[in-house]
């Protein structure tokens, strides 16, 4: 079933919003954590269409609520999250992903961005990367918010990953991980500018 919606998506994604990605050569083999901004419920069908390995993510347990739906999304890589509070079989979840060498796709934000801004993160991307020894893989998503708005009928996608950050394991207190989450936000920030100062020269 993933295979086939990946296909199903990446047609949509090409004929209809003209999508593009980039960057994807910067994911390495193995476990590791994609970073992403998240501004619309498009996102993570996007990012996991751009990536040739299938992704898994963490979702608010609110959309298992409905039986089909969370069978769904389950089949499709997502598993459950309480949002707001240290979910310790989420956590075991995603850590056990990460071991297995699976990708994790997370959205630091917790929510998605009304504005389209760049949020704060919240705690735990850095406390899974180091728990697990793995890379995080910061992204950027563009034009998934515009559908609909401002007169936006079919706006372009765009994806960009970014190179790999490691952290060291030696940093493990918790204001060094808050700035280990931080550096992860700051290059998505700058993935952002970098692709919207080059749409803005093509206009």
């Amino acid at each position: 079933m993933y295979k086939l919606l990946r296909i199903f998506f990446a047609i949509i994604f090409s004929l209809v919003f003209r999508w593009r990605t980039s960057g994807t050569e910067n994911i390495p083999a193995g476990g590791v954590i994609i970073a992403a901004n998240h501004i619309s419920l498009w996102d993570p069908p996007v990012v996991g269409t751009a990536l040739s390995r299938k992704a898994h993510f963490m979702a608010k347990e609110e959309l298992f609520t409905n039986p089909v739906f969370g069978w769904l999304i389950s089949r499709l890589g997502a598993f459950p999250v309480k949002r707001g509070a240290g979910d310790r079989t989420a956590i075991r979840t995603a850590l056990t992903l990460l071991k297995n060498d699976s990708i994790l796709v997370i959205f630091p934000e917790g929510t998605r961005s009304k504005d389209g801004k760049l949020g704060a993160p919240e705690a735990g991307l850095a406390l899974l990367a180091l728990k697990a020894g793995v890379p995080v893989v910061p992204a950027a998503i563009l034009g998934t918010n515009k559908l609909f708005h401002d007169g936006n009928l079919l706006p372009k996608f765009q994806v960009i990953f970014g190179k790999p950050i490691i952290f060291n394991r030696d940093n493990a207190g918790k204001e060094n991980m808050e700035e280990m989450s931080i550096r992860v936000m700051t290059e998505i920030s700058h993935l952002l500018e970098k692709a919207n100062n080059c749409v803005g020269k093509q206009v």
